[in-house]
């Protein structure tokens, strides 16, 4: 998409052609709106009941060819709940496409050989270093079966990432997180914080989760923890084992400072709705995680393409690239990938693509 000629200057016609999108690097597919987790950050495992079918795949894999679509990320709910899950990794894997697994564990040991055939990448999230916090924010006792799953798909030899969402329940075991992805053979770890502001991505109903989030008293110690892990793991952030540099995990204590009042939020450089899409368990369109798609843009039924490039969806993303959108301001998961370049599949890796 040539973004210059998105200017007041360019004509209506001029505009409109520029803001078609004619290729989509990566499509963020959600296989089931059911999880078998109970976590204190997202109700999905409340409501959830739909999946998307190999069907409904299969419609969609013409318009990803064509939309030259590169990796594939499963996510959802927990998609290896969804029973179709391999012949769908099968069908674009077939395809050409790179596939980026998104799971909560749970059942990795059990699928470990089969998935590591299957996906390039998976990522785990774990939210706790033992077995009490991982229960009190996953609402399950099953810490030791995740840390077995992870170990299971690595010594199948599929690169393992560790994605943990940094809350006030866990933050203090900063140090340990990085420790215990070694011990589970893991290729990465990456962190991020608990959004508290956002309830369409984690399908919410309640519209802010503050109580999640790191109080005032906090956050002098969070400001440690992290100067400890800068200082006790230099190598770890030199080598990328850590995904993200020690400036970009500072902005964790700007962001809870920012939820208390006490800063702004951390600038976002995003442009994940002009290099990918989410296509949810009903087969709608939304342009990224935490922004719902027009109601009018259903991938399988208007088609992929045209789903893309209707008049509300090519409105939302012009709203999104001129900062017009709230969920911008607060976003604690954002995806930039420079024009031309590799996308990778682990968090941090070329692109960055974090979703």
């Amino acid at each position: 998409m040539n973004l210059a000629a998105l200017s007041p200057a360019a004509s209506p016609a001029a505009a409109l052609a520029a803001a078609r999108l004619q290729r989509l690097p990566l499509v963020t597919l959600y296989l089931t709106e059911r999880c078998n987790s109970r976590c204190v950050t997202c109700d999905y495992w409340r409501y959830g009941a739909d999946d998307l079918s190999l069907q409904g795949l299969q419609q969609l894999l013409p318009e990803l060819r064509r939309l030259h679509t590169e990796v594939a990320l499963f996510s959802g709910g927990e998609p290896l709940l969804n029973p179709a899950w391999e012949p769908m990794a099968q069908l674009l894997r077939a395809a050409g496409l790179r596939l980026w697994l998104l799971t909560s564990g749970l059942s990795l040991a059990k699928h470990a050989a089969r998935a590591a055939a299957l996906f390039g990448s998976i990522t785990v999230s774990l939210d706790g270093t033992n077995r009490a916090t991982y229960q009190a924010i996953r609402g399950l006792d099953a810490f030791e079966n995740v840390c077995a799953g992870v170990r299971a798909a690595a010594a199948h030899g599929v690169p393992v990432g560790l994605r943990v969402t940094l809350q006030r329940a866990n933050y203090r075991e900063l140090p340990r997180f990085v420790e215990l992805a070694h011990e589970c053979n893991a290729r990465q770890i990456s962190f991020l914080a608990v959004d508290v502001a956002n309830p369409h991505a984690f399908a919410r109903k309640d519209p802010r989760a503050l109580h999640l989030a790191l109080q005032a008293e906090d956050l002098d110690p969070l400001q440690q923890l992290l100067q400890q892990l800068e200082h006790d793991h230099a190598a770890d952030f030199r080598s990328g084992f850590i995904a993200e540099s020690p400036q970009k995990l500072r902005r964790l204590h700007q962001y809870f400072a920012a939820v208390l009042g006490r800063a702004p939020y951390p600038a976002v450089r995003c442009n994940a709705p002009e290099v990918s899409a989410v296509v949810d368990a009903h087969g709608q369109l939304h342009p990224c995680f935490f922004i719902a798609g027009p109601t009018q843009a259903a991938a399988l039924t208007s088609g992929l393409d045209a789903a893309l490039n209707s008049a509300p969806m090519t409105a939302l993303r012009a709203q999104i690239r001129a900062g017009q959108r709230p969920e911008c301001a607060t976003c604690v998961c954002p995806l930039w990938r420079t024009p031309g370049r590799p996308l990778g599949l682990l968090p941090g890796a070329a692109g960055d693509p974090h979703v």
